[in-house]
């Protein structure tokens, strides 16, 4: 792990125990932490904290206030975190179920979201049904039990992909590379079991003798810094193909 990430995650867990006290039983590094794929100056600091009961609405503002970046400077693009009950996380639904979320950083967007019902729909809602599946084959435990005892794999895992796939296909403008790359990540977990980061899983996918090899390979070269994007066209009609992949019996 990057040392200075690590030194930000020990004193993010310091500062939402202080807040939570005895109701925190449990803080896990998620995303490219937690897949060995940190990639500093592009990479955000995912992670996820699970209490026991939904705590009060002053304490997750208090929580906001210890942990956004203007009080906690991350070293990252930006900090990605997510407060679940334990129940919650281990629910095995597709339901976002999070308490609160906090995107905060010097280079995103600050985002507090006091509870899952108050997510708009158009940002999407399969985000925390994949993450927790993450979590549970790779989380890394920064404090409390085992990341894979915290977190229940999801029951029915196509069905948030394919609204991830969705999604994505909805947006308008130029396609980026992430978008690309996540469709072969979505596509190797279904096809060969066990969640890949996006570089390694657009090779996966390239091995496979994929016909669009040529598209995913210049989105992992864009994605190390070494390419141009992704022809949007080329970029749609991958995602249709993967999306039919994954809603085929």
């Amino acid at each position: 792990m990057d040392a200075d990430v690590a030194r930000y995650l020990d004193d993010l867990v310091r500062a939402a125990r202080d807040v939570l006290g005895d109701g925190l039983i449990g803080a896990y590094a998620a995303g490219s932490v937690a897949l060995d794929a940190y990639q500093p100056g592009r990479s955000d600091v995912d992670v996820a904290l699970v209490c026991v009961t939904p705590p009060a609405e002053p304490v997750k503002h208090e929580l906001v206030a210890r942990l956004r970046h203007e009080a906690l400077p991350c070293p990252a693009r930006g900090l990605e975190l997510v407060l679940y009950t334990r129940d919650s996380a281990r629910s095995g639904t597709a339901e976002p179920g999070f308490e609160l979320e906090l995107n905060t950083g010097a280079r995103m967007g600050f985002r507090a979201t006091y509870a899952a019902d108050r997510r708009p729909a158009a940002d999407g809602r399969f985000w925390y049904a994949l993450d927790r599946s993450i979590l549970h084959e790779r989380g890394v435990a920064l404090f409390g039990e085992p990341a894979a005892d915290a977190f229940a794999e999801i029951h029915d895992l196509r069905a948030p992909l394919r609204d991830a796939l969705a999604w994505w296909l909805a947006l308008p403008g130029p396609v980026p590379d992430d978008a690309v790359l996540g469709a072969c990540r979505s596509l190797a977990r279904i096809r060969h079991g066990g969640w890949l980061d996006k570089i390694a899983a657009g090779r996966r996918i390239i091995a496979d003798g994929d016909p669009d090899a040529d598209l995913i390979a210049r989105c992992v070269a864009a994605r190390t810094g070494d390419g141009a994007p992704p022809d949007p066209a080329a970029a749609r009609a991958f995602q249709r193909r993967v999306l039919a992949e994954l809603t085929a019996p």
